[in-house]
Parts: C-alpha cells; sequence; structure tokens
C-alpha cells in the first residue's frame, strides 16, 4: 500500500437520535466531536439521523405496513364474492 494516502482507522460512536442508540463500529469518518462512553471511555462522536435502530425495514415496520396493504386490497377486490346462502325454492 502507498503510506499516507489511506484515511486512519478507529473506533467511532455513532448516536441515532430516532431510537436513541448507540453503536460502536470501526470507522474511517472524521469529526471533531467526542464524546464519553461506557466506562469513561471517549471517543470520536458521529450523530445519525437513522440507522437500522429506527430504519422501518430492520424494524419490521414496513413489512407490517406492506402486509397491510395486501390485505386490505384483497378484501377491496373480493368484498362482494363471500359465500352467500342461496335460496331454493
Amino acid at each position: 500500500m502507498t503510506p499516507g494516502i489511506h484515511p486512519d482507522d478507529r473506533t467511532v460512536l455513532f448516536h441515532d437520535n430516532a431510537a436513541d442508540a448507540y453503536f460502536l463500529i470501526g470507522s474511517t469518518m472524521g469529526t471533531d466531536r467526542t464524546h464519553v462512553h461506557t466506562y469513561g471511555n471517549t471517543y470520536p462522536f458521529v450523530v445519525l439521523d437513522i440507522s437500522s435502530a429506527s430504519h422501518p425495514v430492520y424494524t419490521g415496520q414496513q413489512r407490517k405496513t406492506q402486509s397491510e396493504w395486501r390485505i386490505a386490497g384483497f378484501n377491496k377486490c373480493f368484498a362482494g364474492c363471500g359465500s352467500k346462502a342461496v335460496a331454493q325454492d
């Protein structure tokens, strides 16, 4: 590898505001902010708007919405096709 062209890999603390979750991940992201995390360790700090802790795909909320839409669509299409008692003469 060519020396001096690669960013430094370090442990960075990410905070998801939506889920109020913290993640310690190895990253090359640069930041000037620091935050004291568990056991008094200080890490570079990055705030996220959304992550796997709050994204609908990973939390299962999107699947629920999709299944609700499918059920509603099915009921709308076949609402009049239910079994009815046939009157016999």
